[in-house]
């Protein structure tokens, strides 16, 4: 009984939804809504993409070597102890600006004083001894008698050694003020007042911090490229942000055989003294400069199908800042970090000083796409130079 009341129940359901869609297909005709259509006269619109563009220029490119390396003071003297003896004062600490002759270390005297003093002791003995040697050859007639005896008696009185023993005690004892080479700063302080020295041990280190070196190594396949006096662009890890620029002052004329590289010398100045021995460097190396090249910014490069491109701007005839994209297969030349040279090639398209090149927005360009230039056309973003 069950199974009959819902078979009933199925079909009265179907015959309800038949009856609503009969009713509602006879009202559209019966003049319902009619579907929405465009005007016959109205074209789609096509969108245009945001583009920006960059002047052609012709110019000068310069080609750069990359190298890292360490920054170094320009001169660096290590003060070591002359004699064995004892620091009586120290007048500098770390990193204490220093004058050409300033009086760095003084040792202890007692010794070297009265190393000077038996000195001069020996030497009047020797004195002595000489002119009682020689007291009547000035009764010798022969010149050259005198001369001889004269040079017997002063080996047999010791005078000549007497009077350098004199010299080399003077001198240990002027010595034991040591003072600044030159002018710059103080650095390794390595002794303290009251304490021992020998000879030969490290006392105080003086750099030069006015301009520094930086010694980088360069592969020798790029060394063809440089040139003493060339200039060079220095960035430094410790200090972010800033690019110091040099000059090119030796290239070594050695390679190593172990790295393929040869020591490249740069020089800069150093204002204020904030570039540091030792900190890290990066560098770029003028290498070349090429003139009176036709020059677009590395960013309007694309590589397409294996093939070098670029688009240029082609503008409309009612706004100047409207128009399509022109596909251009392009030959590059000379390049750096910045620009890259568009080489004359009668297989290629090439670009004209004074055209727009695309510069963003046109990865994924097509030929012929609809383009709106950002900004004035007249003024395309600037680029830096090469």
């Amino acid at each position: 009984m069950s199974v009959s009341i819902r078979s009933f129940a199925v079909v009265c359901l179907a015959a309800t939804l038949g009856t609503l869609m009969i009713v509602g297909y006879a009202r559209i005709r019966a003049g319902g809504a009619a579907p929405v259509s465009m005007p016959a006269d109205r074209d789609p619109v096509e969108l245009a993409q945001p583009v920006t563009g960059a002047l052609v220029v012709r110019g000068s490119v310069s080609v750069t070597v990359a190298a890292v390396g360490r920054a170094a003071a320009h001169r660096t003297a290590v003060m070591r102890a002359p004699v064995g003896s004892r620091v009586r004062r120290l007048w500098v600490r770390e990193n204490v600006r220093v004058a050409d002759g300033d009086p760095l270390v003084l040792l202890d005297t007692t010794a070297l004083a009265l190393a000077a003093a038996r000195a001069r002791a020996e030497l009047r003995r020797a004195e002595a001894a000489f002119r009682e040697l020689v007291l009547f050859d000035g009764e010798i007639a022969d010149p050259a008698v005198r001369k001889t005896r004269e040079q017997v008696a002063r080996a047999r009185s010791g005078l000549d050694q007497a009077d350098l023993a004199l010299l080399e005690a003077e001198f240990d004892l002027e010595r034991t003020v040591v003072r600044a080479p030159f002018a710059g700063r103080a650095a390794r302080v390595q002794v303290t007042e009251g304490g021992d020295v020998s000879p030969g041990d490290e006392l105080v280190t003086v750099v030069d911090l006015d301009s520094i070196r930086v010694e980088a190594r360069v592969l020798e396949t790029d060394l063809g490229w440089l040139e003493e006096g060339r200039g060079a662009s220095v960035s430094f890890t410790g200090i972010p942000g800033e690019v110091f620029r040099g000059r090119v002052e030796t290239i070594s004329p050695v390679v190593d055989p172990g790295t393929g590289t040869s020591r490249v010398r740069v020089s800069l100045a150093n204002p204020g003294g904030r570039i540091r021995p030792g900190m890290h460097a990066r560098l770029a190396l003028e290498a070349r400069t090429s003139v009176n090249r036709v020059l677009v910014p590395r960013d309007a490069i694309l590589e397409r199908d294996h093939r070098t491109v670029l688009f240029v701007f082609e503008a409309g005839e009612e706004d100047a800042s409207r128009g399509r994209s022109a596909w251009r297969e392009v030959t590059t030349g000379v390049e750096n970090r910045t620009v890259v040279e568009i080489a004359p090639d009668p297989e290629t398209d090439g670009v004209a000083p004074g055209e727009i090149v695309l510069v963003e927005g046109h990865h994924h360009l097509v030929h012929g796409a609809a383009v709106r230039l950002v900004g004035d056309p007249g003024s395309a973003r600037a680029w830096p130079d090469g």
